[in-house]
């Protein structure tokens, strides 16, 4: 145990968690507890996005990929620029007329309060379970750093970043984001330079070994109709198709990423915000995965068995090999990411929770901001102790970047499947679309878990059936158009 470090890792614990609580005094309303009173710049909404969708998951979890493979997972990333335009072009209009505090105001509006609940529990589902196995990875950089058990380790993690997210809410939630993005960032380039420190010949050494044995290889334009080319997760087609689908669903759909969206100042920002935001998602996954190849590389020469599960050889590796003080600030930038990721998680779970679901039961009474303010930071705690839970059941779930994905994209379909029947369609009424959710989500859970298709087709899978069920529904079960 070294003090430098561990010095390190407590300054950044308590300078981050002060530095979000500070914003408690400009909370004084829902809009500023949801929406951070809607006077963030564009700039740091785009870097929060980019926080928010980097977990200790993507630290920990994309060099282990390129490791054991290639550069095959950007394939993936290019599909998340095509979602951005989509989402551009189709969603953000519709959440820009009026003031919206959430995703699931936009499907009321359109389909009725029923098919709300319906979308804001799917979502509550998703990012609780996805959150969960995000918050266990942490406990994976926290036992190898301080030998604390993993209950432990997701106490600590947990606590702190409630404990700022309940008094800054969403103001609070993006500024951090901001200030552990540079961190993990700049904690990812030193740890880079590093093992290529470790590797006699450097760079260049790297690209000889690694070169030969495929480790740069990015594209699979293969197509096949085949059982084995929907089983392989990472094609060109896979990526492109199930990329795009999945961030659709993630950023445009779901609380977590629409809630910093909302967030922007006008239509314009939260666009530039959202466009901007994929060049940097494509330098961060370009990174992780060349310390991937850098690390298979380190360990090809040396002759020593990697840590094994896969998810401990880069957090193992900054731990073993960074000099005093310079691992202390990597391990501190991995826990910068998870604790980014998990105040919006927190936030945008108690957003969902008051608007969706406690707001509208009591519509005709007359509560006060202060009031709902309180009932606000309740539902923060209430989720912090389920994410709790969560976490400590996903010890056992297996490698945790695909782990976080594929748990995501089993509900992403139906939910995806449902905004689209909203903007593209005016006949589709809310009894075809709860109708066609259910067959797609219920297609999805065959697909996962009676054939080998791949994670990345799920989504795709789930929106059509969605899509294509509820408008056949339609032809038939004729209803009287809402909104």
């Amino acid at each position: 145990m070294r003090y430098p470090d561990l010095a390190v890792i407590f300054l950044y614990l308590a300078g981050i968690t002060w530095f979000g609580a500070r914003f408690r005094r400009s909370q004084k309303s829902l809009r500023d507890y949801f929406l951070g009173g809607r006077t963030a710049p564009w700039w740091a909404i785009a870097l929060s996005i980019v926080s928010a969708e980097t977990s200790t998951l993507t630290i920990i979890g994309t060099p282990a990929l390129a490791f054991a493979g290639d550069l095959g997972f950007l394939q993936v990333v290019f599909g998340y620029l095509l979602a951005r335009i989509i989402i551009s072009v189709l969603f953000l209009p519709h959440y820009f007329r009026g003031e919206l505090f959430t995703a699931y105001e936009l499907i009321d509006r359109r389909f009725g309060p029923r098919l709300r609940r319906l979308t804001a529990a799917t979502f509550l589902a998703i990012r609780c379970l996805a959150e969960g196995v995000r918050v266990f990875a942490i406990s994976i950089v926290i036992s190898i750093v301080l030998d604390l058990n993993e209950p432990v380790s997701i106490a600590v993690i947990l606590c702190l970043t409630l404990f700022y997210t309940f008094e800054g809410g969403m103001t609070a939630v993006i500024w951090t984001d901001v200030v552990q993005m540079f961190l993990y960032l700049s904690g990812a380039v030193v740890s880079f330079f590093t093992i290529l420190h470790h590797i006699p010949g450097g760079w260049e050494h790297v690209v000889a070994v690694a070169a030969p044995a495929g480790k740069f290889r990015i594209f699979d334009f293969s197509i096949s109709l085949t059982a084995d080319f929907f089983a392989r997760r990472y094609t060109f087609w896979a990526g492109l198709v199930g990329g795009c689908f999945l961030a659709t669903a993630s950023h445009g759909t779901e609380q977590l990423m629409v809630q910093r969206l909302l967030a922007a100042r006008s239509q314009r920002e939260s666009r530039v915000a959202l466009l901007s935001s994929w060049a940097v998602v494509f330098l961060q996954f370009t990174l992780f995965l060349l310390i991937g190849v850098a690390l298979s590389v380190f360990y090809h020469d040396t002759g020593m068995a990697p840590p094994r599960p896969a998810d401990r050889i880069y957090p193992a590796f900054v731990w073993n090999y960074l000099p005093a003080g310079v691992a202390g600030l990597v391990v501190a930038a991995v826990l910068a990411a998870a604790m980014s990721n998990l105040s919006a998680a927190l936030n945008s779970l108690a957003s969902t929770t008051v608007m969706d679901f406690l707001r509208p039961l009591s519509a005709k009474k007359d509560v006060s901001d202060r009031r709902w303010l309180q009932v606000a930071r309740a539902a923060t705690v209430v989720w912090g102790v389920a994410l709790f839970a969560v976490a400590a059941l996903a010890t056992q779930w297996g490698p945790v970047l695909e782990v976080g994905l594929t748990l995501a994209s089993i509900p992403y379909g139906g939910l995806l499947g449902v905004f689209l029947l909203g903007t593209l369609t005016r006949r589709v009424g809310e009894n075809a679309a709860t109708v066609g959710m259910a067959a797609g989500l219920a297609t999805v859970m065959y697909v996962w878990l009676g054939t080998r298709i791949a994670f990345t087709w799920y989504v795709a899978i789930g929106a059509s059936i969605t899509f294509f069920t509820a408008w056949v529904v339609s032809l038939v079960w004729k209803e009287r158009a809402h909104g």
